[in-house]
């Protein structure tokens, strides 16, 4: 196709049903659309062009997560996890510009071992807490959330284990990872403007993915209200045990 040189027709209407399923998750759970994206793309596109085609489905949909129950609660939010995202935008920044440099492979061990050993230990009934811990732990996270995501496009499960052993509230955790997400894409998106993975070839198809990505979040929207707090708790872990496990296959090339 002479907008989309790198895919032929079936392979984007795989894509945009990849973007439509990550969307559906991403509205029950308020994450996993990055992941669900870069893997699915990857699977056969190369991993840049895969890194470029979430960019813009995640900024749009995090923008509606953050959003949804008003300007001054985001803001609030943003307040709240100031640290997070200070630390995390800066590492974001400086390790976007490594995506060239650096396999991923060993990047994403680190990040899904550890993040299948949280869900299957929550999943199994014993709780992390960090209700009382200072903001060195915050910045922590964030530190990890925004280096793995600048490499990978992926920041999701660091920040819902944070959130999750804070036992943040339902409504509360979807707006913080809205704006979490939202401006870690923002920021994303203009490191790899200047790492060279948004292109004249690539931004088309990343905007392509906005509409089926923003018509499954919608969809999955309308599901998360007859949830409740334990239900989407336990809904969250599993999602997140999927993910780190797939994070760990992808680290072995398998």
């Amino acid at each position: 196709m002479d907008w989309f040189p790198f895919l032929d027709p079936n392979h984007l209407l795989l894509a945009l049903g990849i973007a439509l399923l990550a969307g559906v998750v991403k509205g029950m759970v308020g994450f996993a659309m990055p992941m669900i994206l870069v893997s699915g793309l990857g699977t056969f596109l190369p991993p840049e062009i895969a890194l470029a085609g979430l960019i813009l489905p995640t900024v749009v949909t995090n923008g509606m997560q953050a959003l949804r129950q008003g300007m001054s609660a985001a803001w609030v939010s943003v307040l709240r996890f100031r640290v997070f995202l200070g630390i995390g935008l800066l590492c974001l920044l400086a390790s976007a510009q490594l995506v060239r440099l650096i396999a991923p492979s060993t990047f994403l061990l680190i990040l899904g071992v550890p993040v299948v050993v949280f869900a299957l230990i929550q999943l199994a009934g014993l709780r992390l807490r960090l209700s009382g811990a200072g903001r060195w732990v915050e910045a922590l996270f964030g530190a990890i959330a925004g280096f793995i995501g600048g490499l990978s496009g992926v920041w999701g499960p660091p920040t819902v284990m944070y959130l999750t052993a804070l036992d943040t509230p339902k409504l509360e955790q979807i707006r913080v990872q809205g704006v979490i997400y939202g401006l870690g894409a923002v920021a994303l998106f203009g490191a790899h403007v200047t790492s060279g993975v948004i292109t004249a070839e690539t931004m088309p198809f990343s905007a392509l993915l906005v509409v089926p990505a923003v018509v499954g979040t919608w969809i999955g929207s309308l599901f998360v209200d007859r949830i409740d707090q334990a239900t989407f708790r336990k809904a969250t872990l599993a999602v997140l045990l999927i993910a780190g496990l797939n994070l760990v296959r992808r680290g072995l090339g398998l």
